[in-house]
């Protein structure tokens, strides 16, 4: 299983959640840094569409790991809560297109 880890202390804000996940993912430089943009480069991990530098194979699943996830409820309460809500909207995508879900959220 891949996995990805998020500096949960280093996110203050939606900005910073940004530019963590595009260090993090692998993002494009082009990443434009919007929950749109984060929701789109983590719906094609299996597919060849160079928005991330993960690239999953067809049974398998990206644990995503965010360390420190206290500093970062207490700091950015609603930007961890809109991740965990798009990863549910993320691994629904994933089964209508009959796939397994990719990805797994752990708060350490």
């Amino acid at each position: 299983m891949a996995t990805v880890e998020l500096n949960g202390a280093a996110i203050v804000d939606t900005e910073s959640f940004h530019a963590e996940s595009q260090r993090a993912f692998g993002f494009p430089d082009s990443y434009p840094h919007t929950m749109d943009s984060w929701v789109d480069c983590l719906s094609y991990l299996r597919d060849e569409d160079g928005m991330s530098s993960i690239r999953l194979g067809p049974d398998e699943t990206l644990h995503i790991v965010v360390l420190h996830s206290e500093a970062m409820r207490e700091r950015a309460e609603d930007v961890l809560e809109e991740m965990a809500f798009c990863i549910i909207g993320i691994n629904e995508r994933y089964e209508d297109y009959g796939e397994k879900p990719a990805l797994e959220l752990e708060l350490r």
